[in-house]
């Protein structure tokens, strides 16, 4: 049976230059990068190396970088590291109503511990209303947040101005780039960012190592605390061959970002065109032209997506309803619901995400397979036979 991915914004496999550049820091080169002696100076000098690759890629300075375990990391240690740091300046934070659950959680805890968090709606399209945000900002604001690309619809925000509306008023201004970064351009000065988080596996790096920009002169609180790794900024021991893949991945990424980007807008293009144009009672979530290129988010009318997950499945087809992180929550999709999507079609989502491997047979095959499937569904589905009466 064939086996075709396209679940790539829940994880993407390692290149194997990654997994190349990685070995020797399992075996011969596996000091800890804190220690003195040969073993851990020549750790220190790969991860410093990796540093050094992921500012630049970014238009920051080294000392810029934090490394940490993933984009969850990242940001909690923004959003308790502002607030820590901020609250004698004032107790209120700004984010998108749909951000990730890395994002929306760690609000929900600062709620009880007396914060303010205010929730900006969205469009049909799930973009942000820059006017609304104006209108959000108080005087005891200290954090805005809205990601820079959706995981579920893949839409873009305007960060550059969202991020000139927070310079103007001296507020920080953060974004989660896990989906973006090593995909499409990101100068954190031309974007206008003072925080910013990635992941390494979102581009064909190792799971377990990602990164946080700070803007030198951020006034932040560390989130972990222990051993002075990452001065002073972040303890616990360096995952020192992650880090050297993540660099790499980031090497690789740079090496293809543009040529990549066309490719799959094409991909994705056929597979959309494909579903609505054959699919009865379809409608693509998300922007049609402000979203990743690898994005492919389609509610359809009458049955569920995990139906319609399971199904692909058994076909060799992975994808997914929504976010991976949330994929054992029966509720449907916060993004959706925020979209003005009603239940029913929230819960009959799929999320098909595009990557480095993708071919245009693998799409030809789902739009040949994906129709049958909703068909024979949709043959069981009492609500379907309901409408048709």
């Amino acid at each position: 049976m064939k086996r075709i991915y396209l679940d790539y914004a829940a994880t993407t496999p390692a290149d194997p230059e990654v997994i190349k550049a990685m070995s020797p820091y399992f075996t011969e080169r596996f000091g800890n990068a804190s220690s003195l002696h040969s073993f851990g100076r020549e750790a220190r000098s790969a991860v410093e190396q990796a540093r050094k690759t992921v500012a630049l890629f970014l238009g920051a300075k080294p000392e810029e970088i934090i490394f940490t375990s993933g984009g969850t990391e990242s940001n909690n240690f923004v959003l308790k590291g502002i607030a820590d740091a901020n609250k004698s300046k004032g107790n209120h934070l700004i984010i998108s109503a749909i951000e990730h659950h890395a994002i929306t959680k760690p609000c929900k805890f600062l709620e009880k511990q007396g914060f303010k968090v205010t929730y900006l709606k969205v469009d049909r399209y799930g973009l942000v209303d820059l006017q609304d945000l104006k209108r959000a900002i108080t005087d005891k604001t200290i954090l805005i947040s809205v990601m820079h690309a959706n995981n579920e619809i893949g839409v873009i925000q305007p960060i550059k101005e969202i991020g000139k509306i927070a310079k103007e008023q001296e507020i920080h201004f953060h974004t989660d780039a896990v989906q973006t970064f090593g995909h499409l351009p990101v100068n954190v000065d031309q974007l206008n960012l003072d925080l910013l988080s990635c992941s390494a596996h979102k581009l064909y790096g190792p799971k377990g190592v990602g990164a946080l920009y700070v803007r030198e002169g951020t006034k932040i609180l560390p989130f972990m605390h222990g051993g002075d790794q990452e001065n002073d900024r972040r303890a616990s021991t360096r995952n020192v061959a992650g880090i050297v893949g993540f660099g790499r991945a980031v090497e690789l990424a740079g090496e293809k970002i543009g040529r990549e980007e066309k490719r799959l807008i094409s991909l994705r293009d056929k597979l959309i065109r494909g579903v609505l144009d054959n699919i009865g009672r379809t409608r693509l979530n998300g922007h049609p032209a402000k979203r990743l290129p690898n994005n492919v988010n389609v509610s359809v009318k009458y049955i569920e997506g995990e139906s319609m997950v399971l199904n692909l499945d058994l076909e060799g087809i992975a994808c997914s309803t929504g976010s991976a992180c949330a994929s054992s929550i029966l509720d449907p999709s916060h993004v959706l619901l925020a979209l003005g999507l009603p239940h029913e079609l929230a819960h009959g989502s799929l999320r098909f995400t595009l990557g480095r491997y993708t071919k245009e047979e693998e799409i030809n095959y789902v739009l040949e397979v994906l129709p049958k499937i909703v068909g024979k569904l949709r043959s069981m589905s009492p609500l379907y036979k309901t409408k048709k009466k």
